[in-house]
């Protein structure tokens, strides 16, 4: 209930009104049954677009730190974060990996959309990075398709770091559902695993023509994060 409130009463016709958003291929999501979307990562605004352009409800796993804040914001991102979708997932690795790959199984099992970004984190730079294979394991494991989902020019409205989003126009593709019921029950063999992933990056990026680089995106980061220090420490020398 609190989901259809924020979806189509609180906040979807505010956010439709204002950012216009636009949508193609809605048709390839599943009328009914589990599915997985999996979708470029630009901003934190794509968990709010998708859902909101979808007509069936979905969840993403998001980090569990959205939900732990405290006093009047802690419990304003926790009402916003429930209300369209998220679930809270420790992304520490490990036992916590594990555990957030249950969760999704869970959601899967239930026969819902469940929604992924399968570079991990979101692209520093506008380009599609390598996937990991977690994507997969959740693919064969609840035996599902996989939607590729391109989201658009969301980066432009809210890029990393910015609180406020501007006012823009934002789009959503949405291909066709990969199947993968080939594989069923090598969802324990690692090449298996990796060829899966890469072949729903590659469909990622044919429908949307992002450039794409072959290395995590959180990589990425931690070298832009080391250079940043070490300019610090040379400018201070």
């Amino acid at each position: 209930m609190f989901y259809w409130l924020m979806k189509y009463v609180v906040i979807g016709p505010i956010v439709k009104g204002v950012f216009r958003p636009w949508i193609v291929g809605r048709r390839n999501i599943p009328a009914e049954g589990a599915a997985i979307l999996a979708s470029n990562h630009l901003s934190f605004a794509d968990s709010i677009f998708l859902p909101l352009m979808i007509d069936r409800p979905m969840s993403f796993l998001a980090k569990s730190d959205y939900f732990t804040g405290r006093g009047l914001r802690g419990w304003a991102t926790r009402a916003f974060f429930k209300g369209t979708g998220q679930i809270p997932i420790d992304r520490s690795g490990g036992k916590a990996s594990e555990a957030s790959l249950n969760t999704g199984l869970q959601v899967l099992g239930g026969g819902d959309l469940l929604g992924i970004y399968p570079e991990g984190t979101r692209s520093p730079d506008g380009k599609l990075y390598r996937g990991r294979t977690g994507i997969a394991r959740m693919a064969l494991e609840a035996h599902v398709p996989v939607v590729p989902v391109v989201m658009v020019d969301t980066d432009t409205i809210m890029p990393i770091g910015k609180r406020i989003p501007r006012i823009g126009r934002v789009g959503i593709v949405i291909g066709e559902p990969l199947d993968f019921s080939r594989f069923a029950g090598m969802e324990g063999d690692r090449y298996v695993l990796r060829s899966v992933t890469d072949e729903i990056m590659i469909a990622l990026q044919r429908l949307g023509a992002q450039e794409y680089e072959d290395v995590y995106a959180s990589t990425v980061k931690n070298r832009a994060v080391a250079r940043a220090s070490e300019g610090t420490r040379s400018s201070l020398d």
